[in-house]
């Protein structure tokens, strides 16, 4: 009810398009309630950015490129969301399974199942939603505040994207068994910048742009800097979002 109550009044290029909605009695004579989406051919971004070992299709690597894309993608969205709707929108559950690709690998925002709208700031029924809201949400993309009761805001949102961002160009998620006390996605990024940027690239990444490099070096017969532009590209985005005030 509450994605119905978001998605009747919102239409973006980067949101999931609803299309119809049944309800009925399931197999065991009880409610059945769903809504139908556009279908998206390319599944989730998490899919994308973590597929089973037994994967093995190099094709369904994200380039640089799409990356970069699917990024211009959400934050368009989220622009939307929170500054050029009705009332502001926030998401609450922002993390790459919510991220859907099309057939053309553009990205759709989904699943607004725990979404806010912030009507009026005083409005005490709205901030009494929030007292559980940081239980409902993925762990490793709640904002912390949402975990101590905090209420609802925009910025939440974009701590989310920032952790979403990270785990774009690392292929690290935030619950990686690798951090543990105090290290996470964030400072694991940051202490990276200055030295060991391409140590904290995603693998994945990095073999689809040096499978891409020596299609170039065949086809100029020479040595290419591709790697370098990789490095210049990417690291000022991780600065960005390793720096900025939401991922505190």
């Amino acid at each position: 009810m509450t994605e119905c109550k978001v998605l009747r009044n919102i239409r973006h290029r980067n949101l999931v398009k609803i299309l119809t909605s049944c309800s009925s009695l399931d197999s065991k004579g009880e409610d059945f309630k769903a809504l139908v989406f556009e279908f998206m051919p390319n599944g989730s971004l998490d899919d994308r950015l973590h597929p089973p070992m037994e994967a093995h299709n190099h094709s369904r690597k994200l380039s640089l490129l799409q990356r970069l894309n699917i990024a211009i993608d959400v934050a368009s969205a989220l622009d939307y969301l929170h500054y050029h709707c009705y009332a502001p929108i926030v998401h609450c559950d922002f993390k790459p399974s919510n991220i859907l690709l099309d057939g053309d690998m553009t990205a759709h925002v989904s699943d607004f199942g725990l979404t806010r709208l912030l009507l009026d700031p005083d409005d005490n029924s709205s901030q009494a939603q929030t007292s559980t809201i940081g239980i409902k949400r993925s762990i490793g993309y709640v904002a912390p505040e949402y975990g101590m009761g905090g209420s609802t805001t925009i910025q939440g949102d974009m701590f989310s994207c920032g952790i979403l961002l990270l785990e774009m160009f690392t292929g690290k998620r935030p619950i990686d068994q690798m951090f543990t006390e105090n290290l996470n996605l964030h400072n694991f990024a940051k202490a990276a910048l200055s030295i060991h940027l391409m140590q904290i690239l995603d693998p994945k990444l990095l073999l689809k742009e040096e499978q891409s490099e020596e299609i170039d070096e065949r086809a100029i017969k020479g040595p290419s800097h591709r790697t370098n532009k990789l490095q210049d590209c990417i690291k000022p985005k991780l600065k960005l979002h390793s720096s900025a005030p939401w991922n505190r």
